[in-house]
């Protein structure tokens, strides 16, 4: 009985986050401007092109050189934040705000041993994850493991923010593709460049909440197998903005009215059911399984108020030989909390990947 009530304390603590965060007039609503026009037609047609079905789906990631100044060094580590322009096509990067256009990282490595017995891991920003600190905490530890951190500033967050939009409220549906294609785009160019020009022995990528969804795709569309580490994450950000807690910060009324200027007037179900229709573009399940799919883990909060248990489950379902490991707690929580479990299983999901062959 008193797991039952803990796990109902857990879940009620996201809904009253929730709450706070989303009902209240804190902070603007999700998608204040609309739909994005042009733009989501745009990113509709190049998302199509991921699936298994598109010819194109298993294109090479883009040669990136990265500008690097140290931040600081020590005996046993050093940080270093580079920056680079993002790898997106022209199509994709005149979509982009001007402020996104230059990609940002950290860089956190061990000292201990050459790159080429090491691994490192590239870490995505969850939804208002601004900055580099939080990944970075996360990713410390894990040092003396001889497993080096590399973080993403995502388009769109902190110094890669537009100018017009408040905090991580993205402004039109558009800018929520945008930012995942774009991420991918980047992600797996830092992963080309951690394995061809950096020579690490092993390389895993991962996130928290749509950090995760995003890593997934990486892992998914990556040539080579890399350790597939998806935290506290939906199969889609359907699951988020039409059953989660998120569309309590949607909003819907100002979608219903930039679909009214297109066409005929629409009830606030037929708004969702478009934006149902737009978000699964984002469903992983439609995604490739990764090349190695038992080095995939996703851990899972048992009373996750954002995002539900069948969510995760068709995770594992569409990627056989995927692990699912369940922490006790709520979203909240469990990104409070569980830094632990995260770490276990990107230490796991790399220790199921052979090391890389040194070049002779």
């Amino acid at each position: 009985m008193v797991t039952v009530n803990l796990g109902m304390l857990h879940y009620v603590l996201d809904h009253v986050y929730g709450a706070f965060m989303h009902r209240t007039k804190i902070s603007p609503q999700f998608f204040s401007r609309g739909w994005g026009g042009s733009k989501l037609e745009l990113l509709e047609r190049m998302i199509k092109q991921l699936f298994p079905e598109a010819a194109g789906q298993n294109w090479p990631p883009a040669v990136i050189q990265p500008t690097w100044k140290t931040v600081w060094e020590s005996k046993t580590a050093s940080l270093r934040e580079g920056i680079f322009r993002t790898p997106c096509d022209e199509q994709l990067l005149g979509a982009l705000p001007p402020e996104s256009h230059r990609a940002r990282v950290a860089f956190l490595v061990p000292k201990s041993v050459p790159p080429q017995r090491m691994a490192c891991v590239v870490h995505l920003a969850g939804t208002g994850d601004h900055t580099f600190e939080r990944r970075l905490r996360l990713g410390g530890p894990l040092l003396k493991e001889n497993i080096a951190t590399m973080v993403l500033e995502s388009p769109f967050y902190g110094q890669r923010r537009p100018v017009m939009q408040r905090g991580a409220r993205l402004l039109c549906v558009s800018d929520l593709l945008l930012l995942g294609k774009a991420t991918i785009e980047e992600a797996r160019s830092l992963l080309h460049w951690l394995d061809c020009e950096a020579g690490f022995g092993k390389m895993g990528v991962c996130g928290l909440s749509m950090g995760g969804v995003h890593a997934a795709m990486v892992g998914s569309l990556h040539p080579t197998p890399v350790a597939t580490l998806p935290f506290l994450s939906p199969h889609s950000a359907v699951v988020a903005f039409c059953e989660g807690i998120l569309q309590h910060a949607t909003a819907w009324e100002a979608l219903r009215d930039d679909l009214a200027v297109q066409k005929a007037a629409m009830t606030l179900e037929e708004v969702r059911e478009r934006m149902r229709n737009v978000l699964s573009l984002t469903d992983v399940t439609r995604f490739p399984i990764p090349k190695n799919p038992n080095a995939v883990i996703f851990v899972s909060a048992t009373d996750d108020g954002y995002i539900p248990k069948h969510s995760v489950l068709e995770l594992q379902k569409a990627w056989p030989g995927s692990e699912v490991r369940w922490v006790t707690g709520g979203h909240v929580s469990s990104f409070l909390l569980h830094n632990g479990e995260f770490r276990r299983a990107i230490v796991d999901g790399l220790d199921r990947l052979p090391w890389k062959e040194s070049p002779l």
